[in-house]
């Protein structure tokens, strides 16, 4: 793991069916940006080019291949911090002071935004940024999320092996109070609220009111504020032709998606929804009574209300060699049916049931197979 001061360049293979991404520190940005984004950026590195913050260093990724994280250069003060430039953080919100905060949509936690939260561990301590309560602000229509809430740490604290062995933290922001901010006012609130030493996000990132600013003035603002910007490529899907999903969305250019993963699951791909997350997705649903359990000789039933459920369900249907898991039991082969009112369980092992039932509330979790047709 590299202190602030340093920046890295790295390729990583993702996986048969996903490009390998690339990560570029501020002085190396190397984003395909309209001619004025990029004249912008060019302005930026000659303006600084005697800022004692900002040292321009360009190191090419195959530069990199034979030599170890010590061999490889780093700008030695790009990120030390001056007393004119930060105030002290906000006592309230100075968890993350220090470390390197991911921007970004965490809806469904899947492999790109696991790289931007291994990028971030590369430098620092990796926090995930999160908007609460943006669906209620904007008057979007309520929708589950991908990842239950409740489920959110489980999902991020896989991700350590990853990380450095490292779980990133997520930390979260009422949407509200970002709002109306403009580019540099939002920038400002993260160097000198919140403390952070620097920022990943990736080439497509929109931010400030009206989504006004782009990954070039990220970049620019973050250098003034006497922060490290870490602008990676998307991680592409290499389906995306094939299945032509989001045809109609201007924003997609084939790069995995919380929108993606929601077509995927509404479509019963679970091999496709494992693959852009990583992991399989994970059901969890509320029993609060046991009274629907039936059991026979070999096999036990139950039934529960779609209401149960605590985060987005795939396509109604049956599904075969899925998982069922309960408290710290090991996890047990079942079949699962979804219907527009329900999720039908049934179970080969009777032992799994010989429980405590007396509790008011448990949470059962699903790991699907795949769809029977």
């Amino acid at each position: 793991m590299l202190a602030c001061g340093g920046s890295r360049i790295s390729h990583q293979n993702l996986g048969s069916r996903f490009c390998s991404t690339g990560i570029f520190h501020l002085s190396s940005f190397s984003v395909n940006l309209p001619s004025s984004a990029a004249a912008t950026v060019a302005a930026i590195v000659d303006n600084n080019s005697h800022n004692p913050r900002f040292h321009p260093r360009f190191v090419s990724s195959s530069s990199l291949q034979s030599k170890s994280p010590g061999d490889i250069p780093f700008p030695p003060d790009s990120f030390s911090q001056r007393e004119d430039d930060h105030e002290k953080p906000s006592e309230a919100l100075s968890s993350v002071a220090g470390g390197i905060v991911a921007l970004g949509k965490f809806d469904a936690l899947h492999i790109g935004h696991r790289e931007l939260a291994i990028q971030a561990s590369k430098v620092g301590t990796p926090y995930l940024l999160s908007f609460v309560g943006m669906a209620e602000v904007l008057g979007w229509d309520p929708r589950p999320p991908v990842v239950a809430q409740c489920d959110r740490e489980r999902v991020l604290s896989s991700w350590a092996p990853y990380c450095g062995n490292v779980a990133p933290k997520e930390f979260q922001v009422q949407f509200m109070s970002v709002r109306h901010l403009s580019p540099r006012q939002f920038v400002e609130k993260l160097a000198r609220e919140l403390g952070v030493c620097g920022v990943v996000a990736g080439e497509n990132y929109r931010f400030g009111y009206k989504a006004a600013g782009d990954a070039s003035e990220l970049v620019r603002l973050c250098d003034e504020f006497g922060m490290g910007a870490y602008i990676i490529n998307s991680v592409m899907d290499r389906h995306q032709d094939a299945r032509n999903m989001n045809r109609l969305d201007l924003k997609d250019r084939g790069q995995v998606s919380s929108t993606r993963v929601r077509q995927a699951l509404a479509e019963g791909d679970m091999k496709y929804v494992s693959e852009l997350l990583g992991c399989p997705h994970r059901l969890l649903l509320t029993i609060k009574d046991w009274e629907s359990l039936t059991s026979t000789a070999s096999t036990r039933r139950m039934s529960a209300p779609r209401s149960s459920l605590l985060n987005l369900p795939p396509k109604d249907g049956f599904y075969e060699n899925c998982s069922l898991l309960f408290g710290e039991q090991n996890a047990v082969t079942c079949r699962v049916s979804i219907d527009t009112s329900h999720i039908h369980l049934e179970m080969d092992r009777v032992d799994f049931c010989d429980n405590d039932y007396s509790q008011k509330s448990q949470v059962l979790g699903i790991e699907f197979g795949e769809l029977k047709s």
